[in-house]
């Protein structure tokens, strides 16, 4: 069978739409995140860099003070932060996407809007689906920050529980937000509009840590220091703060913090009047039936007036102070952060070699201790005991790859992390026959744990993951390699490595000119170098179908609704999905389980070209179909490492010269093995064990299938 690109139906109707729909290049750059949310350049590159952001929402432009004030008090508050270290990110609703940082025209725009919508979580989808403008609210802004993994926010006062809520039900958003999302809101405390009991009370019971900043126990009411209600606790300094955050992102309990911060005193002296002026406001609010996300808008504007501006230039004034209390705060989470101790893995003098050592290739990735339970049957009931066993074994998508290079006659350099509990010198001792110079030790974290159930014939029935110290593979502990990185021949990138340490990697392998495999783990983390320019720095990829429609869609391309199923649709499908990635990439290798694996890319020999690119291509496209090996339902121990082990063999074809259809199957020998052994990596895995001159299947190998992907 031989298949034009031109000629795929699939392409056609993706082609067709793509045009429809008027998508360049450029936009396709922005629209990461399925378009929807959109970082500015500046705070993806400080969030990259682990340097200190602080959100900002926008209601307070669209609907806090009137233009000019607005304008000019958004600006002034990111002056502030920028000052005091950080970056500002002021989110807002642009054209239905939530924009996470915005520019000076963009700023402008809000402001002088009369249209504009404010927007709380509650209002997203609408929002977005009519593509309209808006300002973000407190829960808004908390929903943007957190998906773009900022971890301060700093606004005026939070929403809390109307008067009369007990009876009318008006609580706000912002309260059941902070009980959901991670993120800590640093605010004047809330507004004295409100029930501030019983808004106490209601972020109690959604499990939200309050405290007031400063030496004091009383909890502000947003234009006085004092409400007339105790905090729960309070921290002293930026410092404290950020520790009472680092706290809570590494307990993981999915709840924000709530920062009051009082009103400078200088500043408290108009409070009383201000008071008298927002019961008089209240008052006339009720007569005129004004209630609901109208009464704050209304109660603000009376009160300015009735204070001649005194409201509004305390209004900013506090603004202006929780703006540099929240920058403090981020900049000291940060330099936490920076400092967390890591301590290289002691292994005996063989590590001490290794670490002196000059690698050809480097693995960044983790490493995880598996514990695989093998049903004795096909239907594993769920809620009883089934008939099985159980084994540990060791894996990690960086590690099966370091390790299967290592029994094929590479020494790689892995760099991962593990805890200091007992799990780590049984991890340690599995991996002696690798270079591990590059893995350290976290105090006071876990190692890695994963529990996989599959059924007799090995498919995967549920997974559970302990993973979270994979996140600690930080640019920093990393960044201590660049030498060794920016010296290597290839690196491999584990998708399970934070956003910010991939896209660290892409630009010292861009700056250098070193090849990258990416693998993609899986479909939540196949997009990873796709929401950045980081993409373009990768020669190689190794994903299933479902994650190259991934990464599709993180640039914004159309994919099909539903994966096709027969053999030469799915093959059609990956060859229309890899080609926009070939732009840039040299190789993409397409796992596709018992149908074998397609690689696209430069036509060489009849095959694709394998061997690291050197400048633009200059031949023909095309893809290459390898079936897989047959196996028996008996012969399939474990599934959790053939795919990492297919990579690896490649790799190793590759650096032993071999041509592309011996390092194919290399790399589907490396797989069989895998599948046929209890662990993800066979310990029996060798380079004559992969040989394919020495290795003659049943009905010898079957012929590779070439397709061609353009004239």
């Amino acid at each position: 069978m031989t298949l034009r690109y031109s000629e795929l139906r699939l392409l056609k109707e993706v082609s067709a739409q793509l045009l429809k729909c008027g998508i360049t290049t450029f936009h396709r750059r922005l629209c990461k995140n399925d378009g929807l949310f959109l970082v500015h350049p500046a705070v993806s590159q400080a969030l990259a860099e682990n340097r200190a952001v602080v959100a900002l929402e926008s209601t307070i432009i669209t609907h806090g003070m009137p233009y000019p004030h607005n304008l000019s008090t958004a600006k002034a508050v990111e002056a502030i932060v920028r000052t005091e270290g950080a970056i500002p990110a002021t989110v807002g609703l642009l054209q239905g996407r939530v924009h996470v940082g915005l520019s000076s025209e963009e700023l402008d725009y809000l402001a002088r809007s009369k249209t504009s919508l404010k927007v709380s979580r509650r209002d997203l989808p609408y929002a977005i689906s009519k593509g309209l403008c808006g300002g973000t609210t407190v829960s808004g802004t908390m929903i943007a920050a957190h998906r773009a993994g900022i971890h301060v926010f700093v606004t005026g006062g939070v929403g809390g529980v109307h008067r009369d809520g007990e009876n009318s039900m008006d609580i706000s958003a912002d309260l059941t937000e902070l009980g959901r999302t991670p993120i800590a809101v640093v605010s004047a405390g809330v507004k004295s509009i409100l029930d501030i009991g019983r808004t106490l009370e209601y972020l109690e019971t959604q499990g939200v840590c309050v405290a007031t900043f400063g030496t004091s126990m009383n909890f502000p009411a947003f234009f006085s220091p004092q409400s007339g209600f105790t905090s729960p606790y309070h921290v002293n300094n930026a410092e404290e703060a950020a520790d009472l955050i680092a706290g809570n992102l590494s307990l993981g309990l999915q709840s924000g913090l709530l920062l009051a911060v009082p009103i400078p005193k200088e500043h408290a002296a108009a409070g009383e009047q201000i008071e008298n002026a927002i019961q008089a406001a209240l008052a006339e609010a009720n007569v005129k039936g004004i209630r609901g996300r109208d009464l704050t808008p209304f109660v603000l504007q009376k009160v300015n007036e009735l204070t001649r501006g005194k409201s509004l230039q305390a209004n900013i004034a506090l603004i202006h102070n929780n703006a540099r209390v929240g920058s403090q705060i981020a900049c000291a989470l940060s330099k936490r952060r920076q400092k967390k101790t890591w301590t290289p893995a002691p292994h005996g003098k063989e590590r001490e070699k290794d670490s002196d050592s000059q690698p050809n290739i480097v693995v960044i990735g983790g490493v995880n201790v598996d514990f695989i339970a093998k049903g004795k049957t096909d239907k594993l009931v769920f809620g009883q005991t089934n008939p099985g066993s159980v084994c540990q074994s060791f894996g990690g998508v960086g590690k099966n790859l370091a390790d299967s290079l290592s029994r094929m006659g590479q020494r790689p350099l892995f760099i991962s992390a593990i805890g200091t509990d007992s799990h780590s010198d049984a991890v340690l001792n599995y991996c002696r026959h690798m270079n591990t110079s590059g893995v350290a030790v976290l105090k006071e974290q876990r190692t890695a744990t994963y529990c996989a159930v599959i059924t007799e014939s090995g498919d995967l029935s549920l997974g559970l993951g302990d993973m979270d110290i994979h996140q600690q593979i930080t640019e920093q502990y990393v960044s201590q390699f660049e030498e060794k990185l920016s010296a290597a021949s290839l690196m491999c990138l584990d998708g399970n490595i934070p956003i910010s340490t991939i896209n660290y990697v892409c630009s010292v392998a861009k700056k250098h000119a070193v090849p990258v495999w990416y693998e993609p783990t899986d479909c939540d983390k196949a997009c990873k170098p796709f929401l950045s320019d980081s993409w373009k720095a990768l020669a190689y990829t190794s994903p299933n179908l479902a994650e190259l429609c991934t990464m599709n869609k993180a640039l914004g391309l159309l994919t099909p609704a539903v994966l096709p199923s027969s053999v030469e649709e799915v093959l059609s499908c990956a060859m229309a999905l890899a080609r926009p990635l070939l732009d840039h990439l040299q190789c993409v290798v397409v796992t596709l389980g018992a149908m074998g694996v397609l690689l696209c890319g430069e036509h060489n020999a009849g095959s694709v070209d394998l061997q690291p690119r050197r400048g633009t291509r200059k031949g023909r496209l095309c893809a290459v179909h390898y079936s897989a090996l047959a196996q028996t339902a008996a012969e399939m121990v474990n599934v959790s490492g053939a795919g990492d082990s297919l990579a690896g063999g490649i790799l190793a074809g590759m650096f032993q010269s071999r041509d592309t259809h011996s390092c194919v199957r290399m790399g589907l020998l490396a797989a069989r093995l895998s599948l046929a052994s209890p662990h993800p990596v066979c310990t029996t895995l060798t380079t004559d064990s992969v040989d394919p001159n020495k290795f003659q299947p049943p009905q010898s190998w079957p012929q590779p299938n070439l397709l061609w992907m353009e004239e």
